[in-house]
Order: C-alpha cells, then sequence, then structure tokens
C-alpha cells in the first residue's frame, strides 16, 4: 500500500532527520524543509498531503505557514510540534485550521495514530463532496434537517470541522438538536468507525461522574467490587460527548482539562496512566461565557473546549423548516410505531406555525410521536394533537389566566421564582417537560425546587419522565 506524502518543517537539523527516517520506515513518501519559507517552496514542488511542523522556526514559523497555506486553499492536514506547556499555541493553531498537534518531546506512538487518521481524512475528503451535492438537493445533513439560512450555516460550520480533531463547543437551548450535530460530525469524521459516546453530565450524581468518565479500579472507594471502564476508554479511536458541560463539577473539570492536554488518564484508585486517543465534544445550555462568570465552568476549560463554536438557533427562530422536520420526523415515527401517518393537515401546520415551541425540535418530535400513536388515518388533524396544546405556556397576555404577572418592583429571582412554579403547573407538575419549556436542566430545576422548600412537589414526586 502506497502511503501518502509527508513534508516534515523542521529548523533542527537532527530532529528533522530523525522524524523523517521514523516517518519512512511507517511507509510514509517523506520530504523535508528547514522552515515556514522553504515549507512553502515545498508545498509548491511536491504537493504534501500531510505536513508535519514546528511553531517556532527562523524566517517563518508554523503559524504564518499556516496563514499562507489557507489564504493559497491549500487542503493538506497539518500537524503542529509544540514545546512542553504552550498548549495555548496549539490550539490556537487548530483554531486557524491546524489538524492536530503532538508535543515535545514527541510520543511517537500518539504520531503515528495521528498520520494514520490524517490519512484517513484524505479518503473522508470525497465522501465530503458528495455530502455538499446532497446538501444542495435535500436540505439536509445526516440527521439535521432544514433549508432555512440558519440551518444551512449550522450544514456549513458541521461540514467543516468535522474531519479536524478538533475540540467542538455546541451551544443552544435545551431540545435544539445539539446531541444530532455532534453525532453528525462524528458521522463525517475519520472517526466514523469507532465509538460515538454521549454522556449526560446532569444525569449523573456528583459523586459518580468521576467514575462514569474516567473509570476506576477494584476497591478504588466504597462500593467498586469491579474495575470500571470509563467513557473515555469506551470512546478509544471515536468520539466522546460531554453533554451539559456546565454541569459538571469543578474538580472533575480540573482533571478534564489535563485529559484534554495531556491525552492521558489514570482511572480512580489506579497508579498507572493510559494513553487515550479520543476527539472530545461538549454542549451545554447555558451562556457560556455566563457559566464562566458564575463559576460554573472554568474559563481554561473553556477556551480549551470552545476551538470552535456552533450555536443551535431556538425553532422559533427558524420556522420555516417546520414542513421539512414534520416530513422527515412523521416518517421517523410512523415506521418506529407501524403506523402510516403521511402527514399533517393545513390547520395543524398553522397551529405548528403560530407556537412558540419553548421546548424546541424535541418537543416537536414528542408532539408529533403522540399525534402518531392516536392518528387513525393518514392525515393528523388538530384533534391528535395534545389538550390544550399551543397554550398550555407561560404567556404575557392580561386576559391569560396561565399568565405570569409581575408587579413593579419584584426582584429577578422572585420573578425566576413564579415562572418555574408557574411552569410546573401548566405541566401538571411534569418536571421533564417543564425544564424542557424553561430551556434548563432537570438537575437545574430540581435545585431551584430545593431552594423553594419543594413548593411545587407537595403534592409528590412529580412526573419526571413524561414529556
Amino acid at each position: 500500500m502506497t502511503h501518502e506524502k509527508v513534508l516534515i518543517v523542521e529548523d533542527e537539523e537532527n530532529e528533522r532527520t530523525g522524524l523523517a527516517e521514523l516517518i519512512s520506515a511507517w511507509g510514509y513518501r517523506t520530504e523535508t524543509a528547514r522552515d515556514g519559507q522553504e515549507g512553502m517552496d515545498k508545498v509548491v514542488q511536491w504537493s504534501p498531503a500531510i505536513i508535519i511542523t514546528d511553531l517556532k522556526m527562523p524566517r517563518m514559523g508554523g503559524m504564518e505557514l499556516l496563514e499562507r497555506l489557507s489564504e493559497q486553499s491549500q487542503t493538506m492536514a497539518v500537524i503542529v510540534v509544540t514545546a512542553q506547556g504552550t498548549i495555548d499555541s496549539a490550539v490556537h493553531a487548530m483554531r486557524m485550521g491546524a489538524y492536530d498537534y503532538v508535543q515535545k518531546p514527541i510520543d511517537t506512538n500518539r504520531l503515528r495514530t495521528i498520520l494514520q487518521n490524517a490519512s484517513a481524512l484524505l479518503g473522508t475528503r470525497v465522501e465530503l463532496e458528495v455530502t455538499r451535492r446532497k446538501l444542495r438537493d435535500s436540505g439536509s445533513l445526516g440527521s439535521l434537517v432544514g433549508a432555512s439560512k440558519k440551518m444551512q450555516e449550522i450544514f456549513r460550520l458541521t461540514e467543516m470541522v468535522a474531519p479536524s480533531t478538533a475540540s467542538v463547543l455546541i451551544t443552544g437551548a435545551s431540545g435544539t438538536g445539539k446531541e444530532l450535530v455532534a453525532r453528525t460530525i462524528h458521522e463525517l469524521s475519520p472517526r466514523k468507525n469507532r465509538p460515538f459516546v454521549p454522556i449526560n453530565c446532569a444525569a449523573i450524581p456528583e459523586t459518580l461522574i468521576e467514575s462514569e468518565i474516567f473509570g476506576h479500579e477494584k476497591g478504588a472507594f466504597t462500593g467498586a467490587l469491579e474495575r470500571r471502564t470509563g467513557c473515555f476508554e469506551l470512546a478509544e479511536g471515536g468520539t466522546l460527548l460531554l453533554d451539559e458541560i456546565g454541569e459538571m463539577p469543578i474538580a472533575t473539570q480540573a482533571k478534564l482539562l489535563r485529559v484534554l492536554e495531556d491525552r492521558k488518564l489514570r482511572r480512580l484508585g489506579s497508579r498507572v496512566e493510559t494513553t487515550v486517543d479520543v476527539r472530545v465534544l461538549a454542549a451545554t445550555n447555558k451562556v457560556p461565557e455566563e457559566a464562566v462568570a458564575n463559576g460554573e465552568l472554568r474559563q481554561d476549560l473553556y477556551y480549551r473546549l470552545n476551538v470552535f463554536n456552533i450555536h443551535m438557533p431556538p425553532l422559533r427562530e427558524h420556522k420555516e423548516d417546520i414542513p421539512d422536520l414534520v416530513h422527515t420526523l412523521l416518517a421517523e415515527m410512523s415506521a418506529k410505531h407501524s403506523r402510516k401517518v403521511a402527514t399533517v393537515s393545513e390547520a395543524v401546520l398553522n397551529v405548528f406555525n403560530n407556537y412558540s415551541w419553548p421546548g424546541n425540535v424535541r418537543e416537536l418530535r414528542n408532539t408529533l410521536e403522540r399525534a402518531v400513536i392516536v392518528c387513525e388515518g393518514g392525515v393528523i388533524e388538530t384533534k391528535h394533537l395534545p389538550p390544550g396544546f399551543g397554550q398550555s405556556t407561560v404567556r404575557a397576555a392580561a386576559n391569560d389566566p396561565d399568565a405570569v404577572r409581575l408587579g413593579v418592583g419584584t426582584t429577578v429571582e422572585e420573578a425566576e421564582k413564579l415562572l418555574i412554579l408557574k411552569t410546573l403547573e401548566a405541566t401538571s407538575n411534569n418536571k421533564t417537560r417543564a425544564a424542557e419549556i424553561l430551556g434548563i436542566s432537570l438537575k437545574t430545576l430540581h435545585n431551584k425546587l430545593k431552594e423553594y422548600g419543594n413548593a411545587a412537589g407537595d403534592g409528590g414526586p412529580g412526573k419526571e419522565d413524561e414529556v
């Protein structure tokens, strides 16, 4: 098998020749350059598929080389070599388009893995061109659907970042499709044949989250009766999604940051470090800058995860996508429940277009799933929608019995409490549904109710799973 051309740009002669010999022994064709200027000349003359470049060099360093390649629309995979303790430079290089980075002294096993992944990336580019054509024809990308400008921009960003190894922070309200974006990034990446492992940080008790993420050895703590493999190791070679990253305890965030920078982890109770090759994606329904300011998200972790940002808009901001979403979701739900429901009536579509969708696409999915189950024909009518649909959210109309009325002088804390309790009342104390409408996690809702002395929970524990 013929391997790709690899150009090594390094000013230290011993390191340059040593890398060339090592990479040649792995079956790649190699060329070398003493700095970025000579590297650009070799790019023109030799057309390498992969470039390994030091950042600090005379005449032209690695950053300027990246800029020149970008200006000339060169699409080869660039791997930057950075000195120990200069991770910030590597992260900056990845924001500029670098594929990945290695630290000095170079871990040869890690470098070989990166080269293999970069080679797989070259084959992925053909698939991406096919994807671009599908986008133009159908207005869909993986499980994502939408022909609106907002969704087309999401598709563009997803397609752009998928082939790299860059961390991605996906933001947006609950139910907007953040996990779908993460899955699509994984499916369009060279890691697509390896595991995709999502973990919801808000759904795991603080006492167990480190064990879930990093794993533990037998006897590491009371109840640890056997060794447990953490999510990082389960996702080896693939992609790990840390959903609701803002709900992760600060101490765990510090350990996560070290794993992201060193690519090594230590199971709880273990003295041995394990090398991991995992791409990390993160998602949050919070405004990240506010989470940092409130002490809920470490600033250094935020910068490390936010190499690339994709923001999912609420459904009310791209209602023109509702017909396409309805068509896609109906096909999915009809197959799931063995029904033959093909479409919705014009009246139902009008209701959907006039509704604010506080629960976003997830709420639309749940609404359609219920309608498919109760519909006996092929068309969903308004009678198949949930009772009072479109009127159950908190509104501000003066004659609306469900409205939350705030007097002058009401504090923000009091207004928040009134809104939460009124939403719970409107959802018959269904906490999961209320959390979706409010755009907060279930864990956050429970914490708020504890602050209020469980004022809304007197009638019982509430319904957690009905949506």
